[in-house]
């Protein structure tokens, strides 16, 4: 049986939790071979937010190099830091997914979560009019879809609805809008494409803030995509995926380590069942 093969389009994460190394981690515990082209060197943690920004020309001599190479069912991208950047990736979509053949997942990154700026108002408007309609899922959160709109942040989950449904209109398939941050006992996402708005429910486990929880259920959502799931499946996979690490959070003993996740739990529990 041949791997599944995604590419992960991101910036680096020096602590392993989030970025281009939290996907590929969550891509081989997906039993997907995970590629990388990378948009952008960070020195961040906690306290800090550096960034060293990778030039658009060798960005996409990375795109282009893996698709030389290697049969990609699915693309994941991470941040995009400029409208240089945007614009180098929209251009590697056109000329490797012309047919639409592969799958593309979009986490929208407009602010890292330690606070370091990821995306200038440049490129803001290269991805909602340029790369939305390139891209089958984004998966923004509730601020981040907020910004994109222009609008005050939902707070509930019919509001959310409203929202996805309108960033709909910028083009991509569906929506995955992310509620982790809403007030009260569930976690509540929405999925929005043109048959309408499900909403998602799982409950808000007790835990302190985990870095890399963004990235690593889109990353989820692109390995299941590439396996051939359909978006609704993959969603539900994912979600379930990002879930279970959470549950087993507390279990990650790394000395000197911020919360983290530890993307292989699963399978590594899989394989000595």
């Amino acid at each position: 049986m041949t791997k599944p093969v995604a590419l992960t389009i991101a910036g680096s994460d020096p602590s392993g939790g989030a970025g281009m190394q939290a996907d590929l981690k969550t891509f081989a515990a997906h039993g997907v071979h995970g590629v990388s082209a990378i948009t952008a060197l960070t020195a961040q943690n906690e306290h800090r937010f550096d960034l060293y920004p990778v030039s658009p020309d060798f960005i996409a001599a990375q795109i282009d190099a893996v698709f030389e190479e290697f049969n990609v069912q699915a693309i994941k991208i991470g941040m995009l830091k400029d409208k240089q950047t945007v614009q180098a990736v929209i251009e590697a979509l056109q000329r490797h997914n012309a047919e639409r053949s592969v799958m593309v997942v979009l986490d929208p990154i407009l602010r890292a979560s330690n606070n370091g700026v990821a995306l200038d108002e440049g490129g803001m408007e290269l991805l909602r009019y340029e790369l939305f309609p390139l891209v089958n899922l984004i998966k923004p959160n509730i601020a981040e879809a907020a910004h994109l709109l222009g609008e005050p942040i939902a707070q509930n989950p019919q509001q959310m609805s409203e929202q996805a449904a309108r960033l709909l209109k910028f083009g991509c398939e569906c929506v995955l809008l992310s509620g982790g941050h809403l007030a009260g006992s569930d976690c509540v996402d929405v999925l929005a494409h043109a048959s309408g708005c499900a909403t998602l429910y799982a409950k808000k486990l007790a835990v302190a803030d985990v870095h890399g929880t963004g990235c690593t259920l889109t990353s989820a959502i692109t390995a299941n995509l590439a396996k051939g799931h359909v978006a609704s499946k993959a969603v539900d996979l994912a979600r379930a995926y990002l879930q279970g690490l959470l549950a087993h959070e507390h279990q990650l003993n790394i000395s000197g380590a911020a919360r983290s996740l530890d993307h292989m739990f699963i399978s590594d529990n899989k394989s000595e069942n």
